[in-house]
């Protein structure tokens, strides 16, 4: 898999200092200083003693950095308890990134699909809930690996490693994903505010929502303190944490259904392949495998590579300070060691599934669930939308399940809105070098969807809005596979999945189209001493990638298919 031609790549070198490298577009490597200190003159011989002494030197720098051992018994091993708290020490460290990349799966548009199914085929399209979480956690393990081993987030490395042209496109359909969830959360969010409070209307709701503006300019901000970053997190953890708990309550109060059926709604369905049953299933698949959570779970791992980086003393020596790099008129990237990547990546990705496989699952099965045990079957099924079920639920199992429903989707709302300012930061700064400030992003994007969703709901009402919410899930669905594909070429490649041993470095976009000399430099010096460790998908997870993105893309073709046809 690993191509030593390619097109164009990321080359570190060392323009203005130690550690510091430059990565191009189209792969040239300036000549320079590496990690270890070791020459890339191109003049340097095949065989160079000193070359051989920077390599010796970086793995002994190594060995003296490991820590040592602690909570040891009497013969230097550490006891099992002594063990179990320090990997749950440790794992408590990396929790919070995996809860805002659930906030994304759990967003409005998760209430309409869910809803829509649940009303039209009771709980058989629980496995497609699933399996879209499934390939979410599975999408999501090749981002972590991918903003972990590069030190890129998606959109960063599609400029990095993608020709301008094809990186532009990419862009364009990463802003009209997340145009598309921004939609869904302005309509969620007027829908809950006047489900609460009927007294103001759709359109008031719709610019209200507006507000979460400020969550953003008081709360967020990504170049601060990790104790300021964890305190974010653990604001959103709370507002996730408070929609579980919702649900939790409406799912005790439903009376007269079958544990097993619920259950068994979770093997596969010939629904899915019926006409409305697929349509409703890409629904689900673009509300769960949301596009821009992709450039989101890419681009949050960087904070705790850095961190870990930072204790270890593994940060690059006569580097320019953090604060300096972020004053820079180019684009600096940290690429963290290869310590830190191994020791990072496992406890990432283990609490990045845990979120996404319990609340993410747990949340979108049960708004299916409610749905399914309460529309489905009824007269109301046919006005299967948000106001039907809380309509249903306020009649059936009293006010307080409605309130309950109509709060759930508020903060559902408030939440995967916030999200969504972060990811579509990182897609403006990495595909175009964009610098705008989180707030003003938001201002700009929530604008864009305000316009239609004021118009949709002043001149539709309450129809319109939810078959534009269901709609914007469909177009997630749409996008999904053109921005997953080149992450699944990135990860699968080893000539972007490289790392080379020692110290942490900073790469700097000088975005000029130059000759690849990547290969020939590293050969000729410190690389021909310092192998890189390469880490691209082993052979099953690229069979298996391929075959997500395989049954994604079948999926929306046959879907559009019938859309032609007047299908739906």
């Amino acid at each position: 898999m690993d191509n030593p031609s390619p097109p164009s790549s990321t080359a570190l070198g060392s323009p203005s200092g130690p550690a510091v490298g430059t990565v191009r577009r189209g792969g040239a490597k300036a000549s320079g200083t590496d990690a270890g200190g070791g020459s890339s003159s191109p003049g340097r011989p095949a065989h160079d003693p000193a070359s051989a002494t920077t390599a010796a030197a970086v793995m002994g720098e190594e060995r003296q950095l490991s820590p040592t051992p602690t909570l040891s018994d009497e013969g230097g091993r550490r006891s099992i308890p002594a063990m179990i708290r320090h990997a749950v020490f440790t794992f408590g460290k990396f929790v919070g990134p995996g809860f805002m990349i659930a906030v994304a799966y759990i967003d409005p548009g998760n209430y309409a699909t869910g809803i829509a199914a649940g009303a039209s085929y009771r709980f058989r399209l629980l496995f497609i809930v699933l399996l879209s979480n499934i390939f979410a956690i599975f999408l999501q393990g090749l981002c972590v690996k991918l903003g972990t081993v590069t030190g890129l987030n998606l959109a960063e490395a599609c400029r990095a490693f993608l020709p301008r042209w094809l990186n532009y496109a990419l862009y364009v359909m990463a802003e009209i994903a997340i145009i598309a969830t921004d939609l869904a959360e302005v309509i969620g969010t007027a829908i809950a505010i006047n489900l609460l409070i009927p007294q103001i209307p759709l359109v008031a709701g719709c610019a209200i929502s507006i507000l979460d503006v400020m969550i953003i300019l008081l709360f967020y901000n990504p170049n601060g303190s990790m104790r300021g970053l964890r305190l974010f997190e653990f604001f959103v953890v709370l507002l996730v944490l408070a929609v579980v708990i919702c649900f939790c309550i409406q799912m005790s109060m439903i009376r007269g259904t079958a544990v097993a059926d619920v259950f068994q709604g979770y093997l596969p369905s010939k629904a899915v392949i019926e006409q409305q049953g697929l349509y409703q299933a890409c629904g689900i698949l673009g509300a769960t495998v949301m596009p821009h959570s992709l450039y989101l779970g890419s681009g949050i791992v960087q904070a705790r590579l850095r961190e870990y980086d930072v204790s270890k003393g593994l940060m690059p020596l006569g580097n320019p300070t953090l604060s300096s790099i972020n004053e820079t008129s180019e684009k600096n990237i940290y690429i963290p060691s290869l310590r830190a990547i191994r020791h990072c990546m496992k406890y990432s990705i283990v609490e990045l599934g845990t979120s996404l496989f319990t609340f993410a699952l747990f949340i979108n099965s049960a708004i299916l669930i409610i749905a399914g045990a309460s529309l489905y079957g009824s007269s109301e099924a046919q006005n299967d939308d948000i106001f039907a079920i809380h309509d249903l639920l306020s009649r059936s199992l009293g006010k307080g399940a409605g309130i309950l429903f109509a709060l759930a989707l508020l903060l559902s709302g408030v939440s995967a809105g916030i999200v969504c300012t972060i990811a579509g930061q990182m897609v403006s700064e990495g595909a175009l070098s964009w610098n705008m400030r989180p707030w003003l992003r938001r201002l700009i994007t929530r604008s864009m969807s305000i316009t239609p969703s004021i118009i949709i709901a002043g001149a539709v009402g309450r129809e319109g809005l939810d078959t534009a919410l269901n709609a914007s899930q469909v177009a997630l669905s749409v996008v999904l596979p053109f921005v997953s594909a080149p992450l699944i070429y990135f990860t699968c490649m080893n000539k972007y999945m490289k790392v080379l041993p020692g110290r942490a470095r900073f790469g700097v976009y000088v975005g000029e189209d130059n000759d690849r000399t990547d290969d020939r430099n590293r050969s000729e010096g410190q690389g021909r001493q310092l192998e890189n460790v390469k880490m691209a998908n082993s052979i099953p997870v690229v069979i298996i990638a391929v075959v997500i993105w395989l049954i994604i893309a079948a999926m929306n073709v046959a879907n559009l298919v019938l859309l032609g046809l007047g299908k739906e």
